[in-house]
């Protein structure tokens, strides 16, 4: 089989295109024949930083087929079309291959939803996911009508996470409001499903979430703590939850300490792979749940274009979201 790999820890030129025996599911374990495998900042980040034992294959995110299944595995999955989610987390095999090993709870179930879809889901929506469900007002599961009489604010709705948050959000009935940069990725928030947009270079974003929200929103998905704290403390309703998930703007944020222990607000922060185990397992229930009743799109109609690559050009791929490309990164890996 064809598989990305490197060996060592560096920019996207460590990255090669080798030759490997399909390997053989062990015990709990599928083998999956990968259709699309989806790129993060987190494979980048981690080819970067991190020394592979010996040698690794990026891709966290992918969807395609199961071809074969290990022991204690049921045998009906054999031919099922699934999404996979941190399918590099802590192993080798990740979805940047022909082929890839998961533990089956990590192969999830997709129907006939299009492979591009699956390889969206990941971390994108499972992080998203726990931001919309980590506050003090916010539900442990999504699912229509479980955000009604909720105001959440995305800061960066054009961003892969700010995409998903924003559609998951719309599907639990939420009013969402988004921060853009710019018209066009204004037009992309409001395809995903934006209730109300703002463009912080040319609106105050204060003055703008007041109007939708005069006692403050319930929780905020922020991509920017370092650069957006200010705004946040100012728009956070009694017992509101601000979400970091990123450190967009700077590593280190600065927080008035009174101003929020008055309304005992929380900040939360969010790393997909070490949340708690509880909540992981809800949210790929529940981010499978909207993918099968249609509520989740991808495309540039649901404010998320996609960008395709062959597997042989991945390190132009990894580039690609290194360089912050606007949309959704998927390497093509087969016909699965």
């Amino acid at each position: 089989m064809k598989a990305i790999v490197y060996e060592r820890s560096g920019d996207p030129s460590v990255l090669r295109l080798v030759d490997r025996p399909v390997p053989e599911p062990g015990a709990g374990e599928v083998l999956v024949r990968m259709a699309v495998s989806g790129v993060n900042p987190t494979d980048w980040k981690s080819r970067r930083t991190s020394t592979p034992d010996g040698w690794q294959i990026p891709g966290q995110d992918g969807a395609g087929v199961v071809e074969a299944v290990g022991e204690g595995v049921d045998p009906d999955l054999i031919g099922e079309r699934v999404w996979l989610w941190e399918a590099a987390w802590q192993r080798q095999w990740g979805t940047s291959a022909e082929y890839t090993l998961v533990p089956v709870r990590q192969a999830v179930r997709l129907g006939d939803a299009a492979f591009e879809l699956g390889a969206a889901l990941g971390i994108p929506f499972l992080t998203a996911h726990r931001c919309l469900t980590a506050g003090e007002f916010m539900p442990d599961t999504l699912r229509p009508g479980a955000l009604a009489d909720h105001t959440v604010l995305v800061q960066g709705g054009a961003g892969a996470v700010g995409n998903a948050a924003i559609q998951l959000a719309r599907w639990a009935d939420a009013t969402v409001v988004a921060t853009v940069s710019s018209a066009e990725k204004a037009q992309l928030a409001a395809a995903a499903g934006a209730s109300y947009v703002i463009d912080y270079r040319e609106q105050d974003v204060v003055e703008e979430v007041r109007k939708v929200a005069p006692d403050g929103v319930h929780t905020i998905v922020e991509v920017a703590p370092a650069q957006n704290a200010a705004t946040d403390v100012q728009v956070l309703r009694h017992g509101g939850a601000v979400c970091v998930y990123a450190d967009g703007g700077g590593a280190e944020v600065t927080i008035p300490i009174r101003p929020q222990m008055v309304p005992n607000a929380r900040w939360q922060f969010v790393l997909v792979y070490t949340e708690p185990k509880a909540a992981k397992a809800q949210g790929v229930k529940d981010v499978a749940a909207a993918a099968s009743q249609g509520a989740i799109r991808v495309g540039a109609d649901a404010g998320l274009p996609l960008h395709y690559y062959p597997l042989a050009d991945t390190a132009t791929a990894h580039q690609a979201v290194e360089d912050a490309t606007v949309g959704k990164v998927l390497i093509t890996t087969s016909d699965a």
